[in-house]
């Protein structure tokens, strides 16, 4: 598969973003994957050629981020963290789950080419473990049993909405909003703070510590009255 011209001219658009064009490179990278389903030698070139950079320097970014794949992913991602405090409340036990249901381990595609696993080091959303993505979308305080309903929902075709975020739509549409060269509609998908995220910052207001001028702006979620 080739890339085509719109995304040779949007691959321009991103590059344009920025005062220095190469710190679009990671954008661009999401962008052709979101066409190719992974980072194909042509997605390389593609970028190189935009960026005026070697196809080395690319490969170089695409193959140390493990968001990029270098080989054809399944229709949806699969991520699981199990890192200290997923795995400390059940993580591991989730990702034994859904790895048994795809028949995949990590960084593999199930047979059917459906699941793309990823066992994940951190998810950066601690307040809500055990958490599985979808599609990079937050499915949150999971257990085993969900989990793999989540899959089933999946294989079955039917929709499936994350826990505080949109419909899971797939991992190449997913890929293109996150390239940023549009949101799709997204942009006031999904809710504010919820009271695990600002748990800590009300104990932190309970003890005397917050902002420099004694607001209650950090706690509210908005400017203090």
């Amino acid at each position: 598969m080739s890339i085509s011209e719109q995304t040779r001219a949007e691959l321009v658009e991103l590059a344009g973003r920025y005062p220095v064009a190469r710190s679009a490179l990671l954008p661009m990278l999401h962008l052709v994957q979101s066409e190719e389903g992974y980072v194909s030698p042509e997605g390389i070139a593609a970028c190189a050629a935009t960026l005026g950079l070697s196809t080395a320097e690319v490969a170089a970014v695409s193959s140390f981020y493990t968001m990029y794949k270098r080989r054809p992913a399944g229709k949806h991602h699969i991520g699981v963290c199990t890192n200290t405090m997923c795995a400390l409340l059940g993580g591991d036990a989730v990702w034994q789950a859904v790895s048994e249901r795809a028949g995949a381990g990590h960084d593999e595609v199930s047979p059917d080419g459906l699941f793309d696993m990823e066992r994940i080091e951190c998810q950066a959303a601690c307040t809500h473990a055990p958490v599985m993505t979808v599609d990079w979308e937050f499915f949150d305080q999971t257990t085993p049993e969900q989990a793999v309903a989540v899959l089933d929902q999946l294989a079955a075709g039917a929709e499936v909405v994350s826990t505080r975020g949109p419909v899971v739509r797939g991992f190449r549409a997913a890929e293109r909003t996150i390239s940023g060269i549009d949101d799709d509609g997204l942009t006031d998908e999904g809710g504010h703070a919820d009271e695990l995220m600002l748990a800590t910052l009300r104990a932190a207001a309970e003890r005397g510590i917050g902002p420099a001028d004694g607001s209650a702006a950090a706690t509210s979620g908005g400017p203090a009255a």
